[in-house]
This record gives structure tokens, sequence and C-alpha cells, in this order.
């Protein structure tokens, strides 16, 4: 496993602790496995990016662009990396979270319903079986 680059890891925990007013209320919303049970996390570094956030368990990445945000080539290349590792992308706008919360919530929960769990691995057969 590659080594993180310890100034992607500085710039993900101060990027957890300066969360912007509609990241921090998202994250309100979906921390603690309020939304369905499944656990999120923040500021996660995925290969060379560090997405907003991150359910593991469904290999979904939930994204938060700014007022100002117009760089969608960089967005796209970045929606193809993800994608190319597994994840699924949704993406809302800080206005998005700021006027429909609620609705945003909606949306992540779909796509959580959406993303089935992985199926776990078979329990080992007890010693001495075989299949």
């Amino acid at each position: 496993m590659p080594k993180t680059d310890e100034h992607l890891l500085r710039h993900a925990k101060a990027m957890r602790s300066e969360m912007t007013e509609p990241e921090r209320r998202l994250w309100q919303a979906i921390r603690g496995k309020r939304l369905c049970g499944t656990k999120f996390s923040r500021q996660v570094i995925v290969g060379p990016y560090i997405a907003d956030f991150v359910a593991r368990s469904h290999k979904l990445v939930i994204e938060i662009d700014g007022d100002t945000h117009a760089d969608t080539g960089r967005d796209v290349c970045r929606t193809g990396y993800l994608e190319s590792q597994g994840y699924r992308v949704i993406r809302f706008t800080n206005n998005d979270v700021m006027a429909n919360l609620e609705g945003v919530a909606e949306a992540i929960l779909a796509a959580v319903s959406a993303t089935p769990l992985p199926n776990p691995l078979p329990n080992p057969l007890p010693d001495g079986e075989r299949a």
C-alpha cells in the first residue's frame, strides 16, 4: 500500500477543523450513523484527492461544491479517478445544503439505499471439513 503524502494528511486534518458552514451542517446531519445507520467520514484521502465525505461501506463519495466553484474540468478528472477506484460520486452545491438540507439528506439516503453493502466472506469451514 503506497504511503500517503504527508502534505495531503496535514491538509485533510486542517480541512476537518476548518469546514465551511454547508459542510458543517451536512456533517451534523450524517455523522454518528444518523443516516440509515451508515458511517460517514469527513475529509478522506482517496488517492491524490481529499473527498468531503465518504461512506466507505457503500463506496460513496459526497462532494459539496462552493458558490464560486467553476472548475468543472478538475471535477471531471477527480470524479473519473474516484469512480475508477470503485466509488460513486454525488455532488451538491453550498446553496443546495443551505436551502434544502432535508432534500440533500434524502438524496444521500437514496444513494446509500441504491448501493448495497458488499457480501461478506463466508465463514470458514470447521476444522477437518471440506467444501
